[in-house]
């Protein structure tokens, strides 16, 4: 069974989620302030945490933080705090994917299928090799990637740019960090290079570039790669 660890100082919106949760066959508990969550985030191995960045004895980016160190469960966060830099805190923190309050249940619901699914994968991100897709395929020992039996050719920063979002797919990768990651700590804030090299892989690899079906924009946050 799938064991959600919701952390939450809100009572009625816990028994919300607890009760839609557990009607889907979810195995739910919950944790009221973040040291609480942390104790049984190490304890009871849940399969996902929904995390409210609003606790009343520690920030949710602590709590973030505190799992990481031990754990590579997937934190979905839920939080009223609307503004990109506190998104990108909380995905630079570790957080996999970020929900703003209020949302809908099916929204939620399907975020955390998600996260599931990533969990239950069959390699972790850095023992994968080949990634196929419907309409390419990407060697990552050979580096190379053939679309409609014909080789692409990347660029080095194309290549790693590509190489950063499908190693972890389904991951909401932040724009600092794969600026960060990608160009170094000079280029921090230069989220334009980011626009522009996201535009020349959607042109060749995606079937139409202007509604891209695998690299896909989470507007105000950064990127992922959708397999």
């Amino acid at each position: 069974m799938i064991k959600v660890l919701v952390v939450e100082d809100d009572a009625r919106l816990v028994r919300a989620l607890k009760i839609n949760l557990e009607a889907r066959k979810f195995e739910v508990e919950s944790a009221s302030d973040g040291h609480t969550a942390l104790r049984l985030a190490a304890a009871r191995k849940p399969s996902v945490i929904l995390l409210d960045l609003g606790l009343p004895d520690m920030d949710g980016i602590d709590v973030i933080k505190g799992v990481r160190e031990t754990s590579g469960v997937p934190v979905l966060v839920l939080s009223a705090r609307h503004t990109s830099e506190e998104k990108i805190r909380a995905l630079d923190a570790g957080a996999d994917d970020y929900v703003t309050k209020p949302f809908s249940m099916d929204e939620l619901l399907a975020r955390l299928r998600a996260a599931v699914r990533r969990r239950e994968a069959p390699a972790p991100a850095d023992e994968i090799a080949t990634v196929t897709t419907e309409d390419f395929t990407v060697d990552l020992v050979a580096k190379k990637v053939v679309r409609n039996d014909r080789s692409v050719r990347l660029t080095p920063t194309e290549w790693h740019l590509l190489e950063i979002l499908i190693t972890h797919p389904g991951r909401l990768m932040s724009q600092q960090r794969l600026l960060l990651d990608v160009w170094g700590p000079t280029y921090s804030d230069n989220t334009n290079y980011l626009r522009v090299y996201m535009a020349q892989l959607r042109r060749k690899l995606e079937a139409d570039p202007s509604h891209p079906r695998y690299l896909i924009t989470e507007p105000g946050m950064g990127y992922r790669f959708e397999g």
